[in-house]
């Protein structure tokens, strides 16, 4: 029963991601844009373009990431399906899980997906785009989790966007050290299996810790 309670819930916000489309496109496009633009700013040099693409990409990913966190309880918010959900069979922090879940599939697995195209475009050594991936993969769900525990404690405030930025991106940090710090050792030939287990550490700790604190936050919204 709550099995089937909680895969509905991640296959409607799942849909409505898709079907919609902008969120998703939207976040695609800023992160294409950023990278491309980078070339730009510290110039088409090879090695300097090598030696800072594992950070431009992480930093390009996080942010692009951030863009659509505003959206994960505010549409339900605003129509009322937040409080069916609250008061469903299913436990808040489930529920909490499934749409973080859902906010994954469809930004950080298309973010990860597109990440080897656009390492190219910076020169990062071929060794390493099979590290950026997986350390992608394994770390954008950490962005959504951490993410969601700030979209509830700025659901219905004033400049919602605003404030979840300054609150999340602090939070964000661990996640882009250790994220870009195996992509480069993978890029200077070193082991990144450290800085991987480090990630996977991180995801594994916000997996249950950051459900249960957005459902705390959501239920105090919901008043």
């Amino acid at each position: 029963m709550i099995l089937a309670a909680f895969l509905a819930l991640f296959r409607r916000d799942l849909r409505l991601a898709l079907r919609q489309g902008g969120d998703t496109g939207l976040v695609i496009a800023f992160f294409v844009l950023t990278v491309v633009l980078f070339p730009f700013g510290v110039g088409p040099e090879p090695e300097v373009l090598a030696r800072s693409a594992p950070g431009i990409l992480w930093v390009a990913a996080l942010l692009a990431a951030l863009l659509s966190l505003d959206r994960l309880f505010l549409p339900d918010y605003e129509d009322g399906s937040l409080d069916l959900i609250a008061l469903s069979s299913l436990p808040l922090e489930l529920a909490t899980l499934a749409k973080c879940a859902a906010h994954w599939v469809s930004t950080g697995v298309p973010l990860a997906l597109i990440s080897p195209a656009l390492a190219l475009i910076l020169d990062l050594d071929p060794r390493a785009i099979a590290t950026l991936l997986a350390s992608l993969l394994i770390g954008t769900p950490a962005l959504s989790l951490i993410g969601g525990v700030a979209a509830a404690l700025t659901l219905g405030a004033r400049r919602q966007g605003v404030l979840l930025s300054l609150l999340v991106l602090p939070l964000y940090v661990p996640p882009l050290i250790f994220g870009a710090g195996a992509v480069e050792a993978a890029a200077l030939g070193m082991p990144p299996r450290v800085d991987l287990l480090l990630l996977g550490a991180l995801t594994l700790a916000a997996l249950p810790l950051c459900p249960w604190a957005a459902a705390a936050a959501l239920r105090q919204a919901l008043g």
